[in-house]
């Protein structure tokens, strides 16, 4: 079994769908004269990468392959890297495809270099049940473009009463428990998800927000939104959470993952929680790294997103997180949103940034100011999250014998972001007209191209 491919082009960017069905040819490949970074075996050298029947087959400095019939990829002055896993997305289906769809979500992905996302339970109906958890694997499989693994709810239809049979869904093919959007509110419900967690190896993802502190709250609480007149939300109201279920993790021994860490406060419980021993990881977003709350006067509601931007010192200490290790993932948080939910006041429009396609241009930024470098960020998008899902299959790494899902990017190519170009149903982003440098090549999953960038 293999994939066979149809060709369609999206605003002049070749997505090349890939569908699991019999196939009698399947084109090998051999990607030549990149820069190949590796984080999982500490690689990071020039070299080719061969793959065969769909796998990985050799690695090194000059491939030679005689007479074996193959497709070759220059990624001269490219990196190549696993392929990019994102732990935290919105992909809308079922519910609100007028906002996204598994189709028009995994082309996004794939187009920003994602080849694994794994998309939280906020739909209508919540991914909750078996029944849920097998319709979005269907949609994924017979018209996705990448693979695509469900987040499941935490509690009964989100409702924070009752947890879900955490044990079936995984059976199912669930990877995690989230309530995202919102917070496991009632601690006993999250203490009981913690002993389920720790009994069937799975992390628990937090939103971690204190609704009595954030209630009404649109953006930052600070000097910005004083200034426009805004209600903030608090720092505290993120950290108080955090803490709370740090201990609970402490007390129960359960798997704890913070969703979209944004403050300073955040950083340090992580960090010495890490010290204790405790189970958790921790994930931070593009936006959280990379844009402070000023973005709000800049750009309105499409810089609304919750947690709120924050601030430069919140920034600089995420960074360092990142390079601390205290901070184990970067995870889009792609929330698509409708034109309509965000042409609306600021009170009103809906959270969200659409971040499929902005990911890595975004994160760059960071590497050309000296602040990561590429392995760090390579491993935060690859091998770390592979790590914290634990899943046969999702290997975060190059290596022979393992399934050719590969990212080539080029660090320097520099783009203007123009929504209009997104192949995500959102278009929703702060970003419209900001040059960024470092755009993905060519995507890879099970050793099919399924995304090229338009050479021109």
């Amino acid at each position: 079994m293999s994939t066979c491919q149809t060709l369609e082009v999206v605003n002049g960017n070749v997505i090349i769908i890939a569908k699991l069905v019999s196939c009698l040819i399947l084109m090998d490949l051999l990607i030549q004269n990149g820069r190949i970074v590796n984080p999982a075996n500490n690689v990071d050298h020039q070299g080719d990468v061969l793959v065969i029947d769909g796998k990985i087959v050799e690695i090194g400095e000059s491939i030679s392959i005689a007479d074996h019939q193959c497709l070759l990829l220059d990624a001269s002055g490219k990196i190549v890297s696993p392929g990019f896993i994102d732990l935290h997305c919105h992909l809308r289906q079922p519910g609100f495809e007028e906002k996204e769809t598994i189709v028009s979500g995994t082309k996004a992905a794939a187009k920003g270099g994602f080849t694994t996302v794994c998309c939280m339970p906020n739909t209508d109906p919540p991914i909750a049940t078996t029944d849920t958890i097998k319709q979005v694997h269907a949609i994924a499989q017979n018209e996705g473009t990448v693979h695509v693994l469900p987040i499941a709810a935490v509690t009964e239809d989100r409702t924070g009463k009752s947890l879900v049979p955490m044990a079936e869904l995984i059976s199912a093919g669930a990877v995690a428990f989230s309530d995202d959007g919102s917070p496991v509110w009632d601690s006993e419900i999250m203490r009981q998800a913690f002993e389920q967690s720790r009994t069937l190896s799975i992390p628990i993802i937090n939103h971690c927000e204190d609704l009595d502190l954030s209630r009404d709250g649109v953006m930052n609480d600070g000097s910005v939104a004083r200034k426009l007149g805004y209600k903030g939300i608090p720092a505290a109201a993120e950290e108080s959470m955090v803490a709370r279920d740090i201990e609970l993790a402490r007390q129960t021994g359960g798997r704890l993952h913070i969703a979209h860490v944004s403050t300073a406060g955040s950083v340090d419980l992580i960090r010495k929680a890490k010290k204790q021993g405790i189970n958790i990881t921790a994930e931070v977003t593009p936006h959280h790294l990379t844009l402070t709350e000023e973005e709000v006067a800049r750009c309105g509601t499409t810089a609304k997103v919750n947690p709120p931007l924050r601030t430069q010192y919140d920034i600089d200490a995420l960074i360092e997180g990142l390079r601390e290790g205290i901070i184990d993932a970067i995870a889009t948080d792609h929330a698509p949103h409708t034109e309509a939910d965000k042409a609306v006041s600021f009170e009103q429009a809906a959270f969200g940034i659409s971040g499929f396609e902005t990911a890595l241009g975004s994160l760059m930024t960071l590497v050309h100011q000296g602040k990561i470098d590429i392995p760090t960020l390579v491993s935060k998008l690859t091998h770390e999250p592979a790590r914290i899902l634990g899943r046969p299959g999702v290997n975060g790494s190059l290596g022979t014998t393992l399934t050719a899902d590969i990212t080539i990017f080029d660090p320097n190519t520099e783009w203007t972001v123009d929504p209009l170009d997104f192949v995500s149903r959102g278009k929703n982003t702060p970003l419209i007209g900001t040059i960024l440098k470092g755009r993905v090549a060519t995507t890879i999953i099970n050793g099919e191209i399924v995304y090229q960038a338009d050479p021109r």
